[in-house]
C-alpha cells in the first residue's frame, strides 16, 4: 500500500492571451489504506487532478509524492508498476477478450520480450474472479455491456498490483447491484484508493474521509459527516439537501430537494 501527497499543486491550459488555471495551490493526501473521495461540480477540476496524480498531465507548479518519491522525477514505467488506474473512457479492444484486457495489467512488470507466465494466468484469474467475470474470460471484450466492461478493467488494475489506486467514476456505468459490490470489493482490498463520485451517496458510503474540488480549488476535507452539510451542497452544487443519518449504517444520507 502507498501513500499519496499532492502539495500545493497547479495546472493550466495555455491561451493566446495568458494561462487559464484549472487547478490552484491542491493540497491533498491519501494514507495507507485509506478509501479518498474527490466530489465536486462538472467542470470543477476532478479529472484534472487526477490525470495529474496517475502521471498522464504533468502540473505546472507543485509536488506529486508517491511513497515520499516525486512522482514526476520518476519514470513512467515506476509509476506505472505502482498506480493502478481505471477510467470513464473504454479502450480499443481489437477484438481482445476479457482475459487479455485482464492481462494487461501485467505490462509495467514485464520486459520487452517476456511472455505470459503461469503466475500471470493465476493472477488475470483471480482478479476476473473477484470482480464477478470468472466464466467470461474467453469472452470478446467489444460484445460487453458498458458494466462488465468496467468490471474487466477493474480485473485489469488489480492484476497490477499497485499500492495506490485511482478511479474516474468508478460507478459510472454500473447498475445499483455492481455498483455496491464494486464498491464493498474495493473496500475489502484495502488498497490506497483515490476516487472521484458524482454520487455523494455512495462517497458517504464508502469514504474514509472527502475533498471538495470546486473551480479548480479544495474548499473543504474531512469525513462525510464533516464535510456533507447542507450549506456546503447549496454552494457547490447549488441544491438544497436534507442531510440525516443513513437508518442502518453511521453515515450520512443525503435526500436532494426539488423545488415544486
Amino acid at each position: 500500500m502507498s501513500t499519496l501527497n499532492i502539495e500545493g499543486l497547479s495546472w493550466a491550459v495555455d491561451t493566446r492571451r495568458q494561462p487559464r488555471w484549472l487547478l490552484r495551490d491542491i493540497g491533498l493526501q491519501v494514507r495507507q489504506g485509506e478509501f479518498v473521495g474527490l466530489i465536486g461540480p462538472n467542470g470543477s477540476g476532478k479529472t484534472s487532478l487526477l490525470r495529474c496524480a496517475y502521471r498522464s498531465t504533468e502540473p505546472a507548479g507543485g509536488r506529486l509524492l508517491l511513497d515520499d518519491e516525486d512522482l514526476w522525477q520518476r519514470s513512467p514505467r515506476w509509476s506505472a508498476q505502482r498506480i493502478a488506474v481505471v477510467l470513464q473512457e473504454f479502450p480499443q479492444e481489437f477484438g481482445l477478450s476479457a482475459g487479455d484486457i485482464a492481462a494487461m495489467g501485467r505490462t509495467p512488470h514485464k520486459g520487452l520480450f517476456d511472455g505470459d507466465t503461469s503466475e500471470d494466468a493465476a493472477l488475470v484469474a483471480q482478479a476476473l474472479a473477484q470482480v464477478g467475470l470468472a466464466s467470461r474470460a474467453d469472452h470478446p471484450f467489444a460484445t460487453m455491456s458498458g458494466g462488465e466492461k468496467q468490471r474487466v478493467l477493474l480485473a485489469r488494475a488489480l492484476v497490477q498490483q499497485p499500492g495506490l489506486l485511482i478511479l474516474d467514476e468508478p460507478t459510472n456505468h454500473l447498475d445499483p447491484r455492481y455498483q455496491l459490490e464494486l464498491l464493498q470489493h474495493l473496500r475489502g482490498l484495502g488498497l490506497s484508493t483515490l476516487a472521484s463520485f458524482h454520487d455523494l451517496n455512495l462517497a458517504a458510503a464508502f469514504c474514509d474521509r472527502l475533498y471538495v474540488i470546486d473551480g479548480g480549488r479544495i474548499i473543504a476535507s474531512g469525513t462525510p459527516a464533516e464535510v456533507l452539510t447542507a450549506d456546503l451542497l447549496q454552494q457547490v452544487f447549488g441544491v438544497t439537501a436534507l442531510i440525516d443519518r443513513h437508518p442502518l449504517h453511521d453515515y450520512p444520507r443525503i435526500t436532494w430537494i426539488t423545488q415544486p
